[in-house]
């Protein structure tokens, strides 16, 4: 576990490598969970404020779900969350020619229309955030199967994953942050582990 001030970072993110495969995985983290992306809470407001801009970017099944559930909902287990089409797909995302799933929040972001790339949660995955007694704690948490390519492109690469989500987690935490981040996992791997000489 590395620890940067109140937060606590697994070392399975400087330890395990991936680098996203949406050739082969299809962005399939967009419709495979028990609920929408998790929301932070100023993320509402955001929402809220570009959700006019992203519609041209949504399929009419999107619009519907959001019309019909809110441009949030609030879920028992995860809280706030984005909604989804029929319990599977993000309503804000889309699948294109190649049936890659493509988030419309980031389009409009990447067209210049928005300055809001899209929700942390969706951007720092594979990690996951947890809070617990004033910590912040950031796990490594690819689905098993779905990301297995992402895996295995990460090892080909030698990408470690804290490398891969730098522009997320500095969005997160900060230059300075990461920097630390980053000198404490070159320091990780200079330390001999347990039973090494």
């Amino acid at each position: 576990m590395i620890a940067i001030g109140n937060v606590l970072v697994s070392d399975e993110v400087v330890e395990e490598q991936f680098v996203c495969d949406l050739d082969k995985c299809k962005g399939g983290c967009c419709e495979d969970g028990d609920a929408g992306a998790p929301l932070e809470k100023d993320e509402l407001a955001e929402l809220n404020s570009v959700y006019e801009i992203v519609k041209p970017y949504l399929t009419s099944s999107g619009i519907s779900a959001i019309e019909k559930q809110g441009r949030y909902v609030y879920d028992r287990e995860f809280g706030w969350v984005t909604p989804t089409i029929k319990g599977k797909m993000c309503a804000y995302g889309h699948k294109d020619k190649k049936g890659i799933i493509k988030c419309g929040i980031e389009e409009a972001y990447n067209d210049g229309k928005i300055d809001w790339k899209k929700p942390i949660s969706c951007h720092l995955y594979p990690i996951r955030i947890s809070k617990t007694k004033g910590y912040e704690m950031v796990n490594y948490e690819p689905r098993e199967s779905l990301c297995n390519p992402a895996c295995v492109l990460g090892q080909k690469l030698k990408v470690p994953t804290y490398v891969f989500l730098k522009e997320s987690i500095t969005r997160k935490y900060g230059e300075e942050f990461y920097d630390v981040l980053t000198e404490a996992a070159k320091a990780h791997y200079e330390t001999p582990k347990t039973g090494e000489l």
